[in-house]
């Protein structure tokens, strides 16, 4: 089933232009390092990026993706609303899945899923961290033992203003005693939503094995399922056939008021 699926790994690629020492770590952004991660598990991955017409997401790429994975950090305010709204009908009505990774917790769509503020605490000094596994039978921890270190992380800490997760995956333990809820999975109408915390772009996050994992573990995870298209609003034809009652005609009749 994983095989074919069409992921687009969206990225403002601002950081990665503007500091030398992340461009070196990073060459193809760090949306081409999570691409070409992917693409060699057999999915297949497209990028796009801030700059781009309409930020890379126009109708005809959103209509072909399956799931959309989300970075941001300094340019949130830039994405147009507009491209927001369609992503956001993409994942409510279409089922399309969107994973949103580090400080795509501030991006407008996160936000406007979520219908909260999305702030937390944070700290870069290069914390260890330690991800906690604390739903072991969840398939996006498919080939993860307990826990996932990461040498030197960007902290944050609780409370992290989210709605409750249907599905809490990882916890967060970091050197300086904080810790944070940083696998989070949420239903929205037809799509389903991975927040995954790792990722701050001055540190070789998007290298690091178990994390890559995580990520292609989620998208199949967030993958549209196939499900029957809901329709709403007025239905004229009953599916059973039965005596139509006129909704006035129970004010004449008493009995049928009783």
């Amino acid at each position: 089933m994983s095989q074919g699926l069409r992921v687009t790994v969206w990225n403002e690629f601002i950081h990665e232009r503007r500091h030398e020492a992340i461009g070196k770590m990073y060459p193809e952004g760090i949306h081409g390092a999570i691409a070409n991660y992917l693409r060699s598990t057999g999915l297949v991955a497209q990028t796009a990026t801030l700059d781009m017409p309409e930020h890379g997401l126009t109708d005809e790429v959103l209509n072909n993706t399956d799931v959309l994975i989300w970075w941001g950090h300094m340019a949130h305010g830039q994405v147009s609303d507009d491209v927001v709204n369609k992503v956001h009908q993409r994942v409510v009505k279409d089922g399309m899945g969107l994973i949103v990774l580090h400080s795509g917790h501030f991006s407008k769509i996160f936000i406007k899923l979520m219908g909260t503020s999305c702030n937390l605490k944070w700290r870069e000094a290069g914390d260890k961290e330690r991800l906690w596994v604390v739903s072991p039978g969840h398939p996006i921890v498919e080939g993860i033992g307990e826990y996932i270190e990461i040498p030197n992380a960007e902290m944050y800490g609780e409370h992290f203003d989210i709605p409750e997760p249907d599905t809490l995956v990882f916890i967060s333990w970091f050197q300086g005693g904080e810790v944070f809820r940083s696998g989070c999975c949420f239903h929205r109408g037809r799509g389903k939503i991975f927040y995954f915390r790792p990722g701050h772009e001055t540190y070789p996050i998007f290298h690091h094995a178990q994390v890559l994992k995580v990520i292609g573990n989620a998208v199949r995870w967030a993958a549209p399922n196939g499900g029957p298209v809901v329709t709403f609003g007025h239905r004229p034809e009953p599916l059973e056939p039965f005596e139509k009652v006129d909704p006035l005609a129970a004010l004449d009749h008493p009995s049928l008021t009783d």
